[in-house]
């Protein structure tokens, strides 16, 4: 498995990259936002891990949103000092799978390493999703419907694919909380109704029958019967 560790606190960097390397890991370390970004775009890797704050005018955030921009799908686990729920989901929503809070222990770090690359082993593994006349491929992160294309920000694609992938079934605000943000609680916030407005809008406004349903007091159902 091939690693980009992007940090520059040079500790906390020989930490996870002896850690990683131990368990099979080959990584390769940069420590600052310029260089990663070079690499982050300009390579493949398995998985991404990167420091939220970094020296110099390229931030981790604005790497993270590169690579969404150029439509890769590489796993990204980001670290920050930064704790806040707000800050927290800040970098969920720029495009981050994860968000690890420092300090940490490295068994925590590797265990969710692991639980990244297992979901996205998992999508790969089928490269196309159709409901009714809505497609979504997997590869390019595109999707269609009635053969027109429909532009998705990363965050509203990742709800439709679990959606789609559980469809016909409801799925409740904790299982999208788990699944799309990784969060194992409520953070009492509105971020999921607003993300399933927007993308209502966007894959049934001009189109029949609509997909996206709201099952009241329950959660969501994507599926061609109307709830």
């Amino acid at each position: 498995m091939r690693c980009l560790l992007i940090e520059d606190e040079a500790d906390t960097a020989r930490y996870i990259c002896n850690g990683l390397k131990e368990v099979g890991f080959t990584v390769n370390w940069c420590r600052d936002g310029v260089a990663g970004l070079h690499l982050a775009a300009g390579a493949s890797w398995d998985i991404v891990i990167l420091d939220r704050m970094l020296p110099g005018d390229v931030d981790g955030l604005s790497i993270v949103q590169v690579i969404r921009q150029l439509h890769k799908t590489t796993p990204v686990l980001i670290l920050s000092a930064l704790a806040s729920l707000d800050e927290r989901v800040r970098g969920l929503r720029s495009g981050g799978d994860d968000y690890l809070t420092k300090p940490f222990a490295f068994s925590e770090l590797l265990a969710r390493v692991q639980a990244l690359l297992r979901r996205s082993s998992m999508r790969e593994a089928v490269t196309e999703l159709w409901i009714a006349d809505l497609k979504l491929d997997l590869g390019r992160r595109r999707v269609e419907r009635a053969s027109k294309p429909i532009a998705l920000q990363p965050r509203e694609f990742r709800i439709l694919e679990y959606l789609v992938r559980n469809q016909g079934q409801v799925v409740t605000r904790t299982m999208l909380l788990e699944a799309v943000w990784d969060y194992h609680f409520d953070p009492q916030t509105n971020v999921i109704d607003v993300q399933i407005s927007r993308l209502r809008q966007k894959i049934d406004k001009d189109f029949s029958p609509p997909l996206l349903h709201t099952v009241r007091g329950v959660g969501y159902i994507i599926s061609v019967n109307r709830c």
